[in-house]
């Protein structure tokens, strides 16, 4: 029971990060105070230098499309999962709200709270896609790199997934923000009210996340691999 309470505060927490210093380093980018290589790196940061601290307690997902792959290929359970996915939203949430009250309005709402909208001439159809794929690669090296203990950079791990995570971004953040996470999107959008093509950051990233984990697992998976409760 420590171990679980344990483990949702740090969902909670290396969600807040990724949210806070991801969605403000969108409100300077849009207000002209940084460019998209220094967004990129911001959420790439974030990531890889939470994971690498405390991905040891709770696997660090931070993500619910990383959290329902580990549960879509038993690596785990439903009860944890749930309460991993409350604690990644209420997360990202608070980091969104705590963003809000200390930017100035005008930078905020100009950038509407930092949150991910689909650019120019790109269909909500093309939106999903876009971020199925981001959201594939970045589980797929999840999955290779801390999941997989037979991974030869398994104490890297942090590094490598922060590392997809910027490449990810300045490849697919000017069409769709480059969330490849429900929780980074939710969090400005809740934040900002801003709701528009909500769908495009939850089916995009799960759908990714899912055939990414189930794709690796049932390509390089070991017979009798236990289950992560």
């Amino acid at each position: 029971m420590e171990h679980e309470r344990k483990a949702a505060i740090a969902e909670l927490i290396g969600t807040f990060a990724v949210v806070f210093f991801g969605a403000g380093s969108v409100v300077l980018y849009l207000n002209g105070q940084l460019d998209l290589v220094g967004v990129a790196l911001a959420h790439g940061l974030a990531m890889g230098v939470m994971l690498s601290q405390i991905g040891n307690i709770s696997n660090g997902a931070f993500d619910p499309a990383i959290q329902i792959a580990l549960w879509a290929t038993g690596r785990m359970s439903s009860s944890r999962t749930v309460i991993h996915l409350v604690a990644q939203l209420v997360g990202a949430a608070a980091a969104a709200l705590l963003l809000k009250f200390l930017v100035p309005s005008q930078a905020f709402d100009a950038a509407t709270g930092g949150v991910s909208r689909l650019g120019d001439q790109i269909s909500s159809a093309k939106g999903i896609l876009l971020e199925a794929v981001g959201t594939f690669f970045l589980v797929w090296t999840v999955f290779a790199a801390v999941v997989d203990d037979r991974g030869t950079l398994a104490r890297t791990g942090g590094l490598s997934v922060g590392l997809m995570i910027t490449a990810g971004m300045v490849a697919i953040a000017p069409w769709t923000g480059g969330a490849f996470n429900p929780a980074r999107w939710f969090g400005p959008a809740l934040a900002s009210g801003h709701w528009d093509d909500w769908y495009v950051w939850i089916v995009g990233p799960v759908a990714g996340g899912v055939l990414a984990g189930v794709t690796f697992r049932g390509v390089f998976r070991r017979g009798g691999e236990p289950t992560t409760d």
